[in-house]
């Protein structure tokens, strides 16, 4: 397994103006990641686990500016290619993934909680692959409209 920083380091900073990049961008990815694990919903959760956990952050970030904001955290990620932020993910992902021999993966559809909600928007429904020795999702994909999870799951 290696460290996530090595995952993420090679992520292009979207942000063009130097004098704009108080913070590092992996300092804002680190931090996203942790967040999310840890139960955050949107960016101003995200800014509140940063400054409840800033000390133990600086364990293994620089963080000379100190925490950023919520409107930071929002305007980066808005910037960022999010192919190649999944890519970084799946390369972290995979890193810590083992594959044990007979290991079961379990192949689920589900429709996506209030989609298609009183006619207004249309439905959702996602295949997810689980990986039971792993205890994590290998990978998920929104079925295509006119389609079925049978032709997503190859993919």
């Amino acid at each position: 397994m290696s460290n996530i920083i090595d995952h993420f380091s090679s992520l292009p900073d979207p942000r063009t103006k130097e004098h704009k990049k108080v913070h590092k961008l992996i300092d804002i990815i680190f931090i996203t990641i942790a967040a999310v694990i840890c139960g955050a919903e949107d960016w101003y959760d995200i800014e509140e686990y940063g400054k409840n956990k800033e000390e133990w952050l600086k364990v293994f970030l620089e963080l000379a500016n100190g925490i950023p904001s919520h409107d930071t955290f929002n305007r980066v990620f808005s910037l960022i290619d999010p192919a190649q932020l999944q890519q970084s993910f799946i390369s972290w992902v995979q890193s810590m993934a083992k594959i044990t021999e007979g290991q079961i993966i379990s192949i689920d559809g589900k429709r996506m909680c209030h989609s298609g909600e009183q006619g207004k928007k249309g439905i959702i429904h996602m295949v997810s692959a689980w990986s039971n020795a792993n205890n994590m999702v290998l990978g998920q994909l929104k079925v295509n409209d006119k389609s079925n999870e049978i032709t997503a799951i190859p993919a």
